[in-house]
């Protein structure tokens, strides 16, 4: 008969979007765990005024009406919420709350940012992204992040976010595309961009619009800085109302809400994997 011994732990993927990418807050009010909104800083352009009165243009005697300038009006930008559950079910008379607690706990802490990932991709990656893909198909994985790396810097002057599924890491590493920044432990491109390396984007591996990846492509996205505001951690039920008494099984639900923010353009591209 086997003994029983202490459950194999895990450790969190060191690049996940909960890691130096990323600002992570936790907040209990729980209006800002409902969504939130703001209003967009550095998504319009710095734009290059000339005085006609320097170009030959201008007229000899009168300066003539004075150029006109573009004033923008900042965008009103928003994040919903996302809840992530962990479960754990086993019979009562073999399992303490205790015991199922940290089990579901155990479970949360490892697969946190995987749940996000695939809620994040799904619910805002996806859903508003401009698709860099040319027509001819998805390029390589150095090509697309030039690519996203363009976008970004078109349409917003600060240092942004790739988002890679955890299966393209190694393809970034070849190229050295990507360097690891000894003082924060994050992985930076070139042009200084920091990457978040996520198992939850490889699971869902969608493009625009919720289109799965073919076959040997997978897509690759980039925002402008991520902000995540993460409430506490529910324990559900109490331990009273943990067992079900018609069939002595003992359930224990713990919970989270989250809600991600990101600003400016999102710009996504598909790219090959396996050639």
């Amino acid at each position: 008969m086997r003994k029983a011994v202490e459950p194999i732990t895990g450790t969190p993927l060191p690049h996940g979007i909960l890691n130096a990418c990323t600002t992570v807050v936790d907040v209990d009010d729980v209006h800002e765990l409902m969504g939130v909104e703001w209003l967009g800083l550095g998504c319009s352009p710095v734009r290059h005024w000339v005085d006609p009165c320097l170009t030959d243009e201008s007229p000899g005697e009168s300066p003539g009406e004075p150029a006109a300038k573009i004033f923008d009006r900042p965008e009103i930008e928003g994040a919903d919420p996302i809840t992530l559950y962990a479960g754990a079910e086993c019979g009562a008379l073999g399992w303490s709350y205790d015991e199922a607690v940290e089990h579901a706990r155990a479970t949360m802490d490892l697969g946190e940012q995987h749940g996000l990932e695939a809620a994040f991709m799904a619910s805002h990656l996806s859903r508003d992204a401009v698709d860099l893909t040319p027509a001819e198909g998805p390029v390589s994985v150095a090509q697309g992040v030039a690519a996203l790396e363009g976008c970004l810097a078109e349409s917003y002057g600060g240092v942004g976010v790739l988002h890679v599924p955890a299966g393209v890491a190694a393809l970034l590493g070849c190229c050295n595309i990507l360097r690891e920044d000894p003082e924060t432990g994050s992985l930076r491109t070139l042009a200084g961009n920091c990457a978040v390396i996520g198992a939850g984007y490889s699971a869902l591996n969608v493009g625009p619009g919720g289109l799965p990846a073919e076959p040997g492509t997978t897509w690759l996205y980039v925002t402008g800085p991520v902000h995540i505001r993460r409430g506490p951690l529910d324990v559900i039920p109490d331990r009273s109302a943990s067992v079900n008494i018609r069939t002595n099984d003992r359930r224990v639900l713990l919970e989270r809400s989250y809600v991600v923010g990101t600003t400016c353009t999102v710009c996504a591209i598909q790219v090959v994997t396996c050639p």
